[in-house]
């Protein structure tokens, strides 16, 4: 990477590689927890990350790009952290823990989308930029729906 372009580029390849493993581990995790409000979210997180590879689809196009994924090393480190969570606890423990590192995954997301977001600004790709937001929007409120859900009945 040479330039903010090329930046831009890779990450949004990064992110698409990311959602579309998140597709994929999310319905794992949502069987392996025992809160119901926690399988409900992550159920619901899993349908709008599909959309959200929708969108980036459409992201994509808006800068003349075929949809492709790049291996984003984060996001395996942070699904993996989530399985050993699985395998290791039990519980409330494994309700909490396993909460909490989906919470690290949103945290990844809305750095990535913000970054981008703002990239696709000074790029002058407003639909780009436009698009991007609405998926960061999404991410915001799926953390923000976490961690209610993390004061309000699972760490409780």
């Amino acid at each position: 990477m040479k330039t903010l372009k090329d930046a831009f580029t890779h990450t949004l390849q990064d992110i698409y590689y990311a959602e579309n493993q998140l597709v994929k581990a999310i319905p794992k995790t949502a069987k392996a927890v025992g809160s119901a409000a926690l399988k409900k979210a992550l159920s619901e997180h899993a349908k709008e990350t599909k959309m959200q590879i929708e969108i980036l689809d459409k992201v994509f196009a808006s800068i003349g790009q075929k949809p492709s994924g790049e291996k984003c090393d984060a996001i395996e480190g942070l699904i993996k952290e989530t399985e050993s969570i699985i395998e290791e606890a039990s519980g409330t423990a494994l309700d909490a823990a396993v909460l909490a590192a989906c919470q690290a995954i949103e945290h990844y997301e809305i750095a990535r989308y913000g970054s981008l977001r703002e990239w696709a600004k000074t790029l002058k790709l407003s639909e780009a930029h436009d698009l991007i937001g609405q998926i960061l929007d999404q991410e915001k409120a799926a953390n923000s729906k976490l961690t209610n859900l993390a004061v309000e009945e699972i760490n409780a």
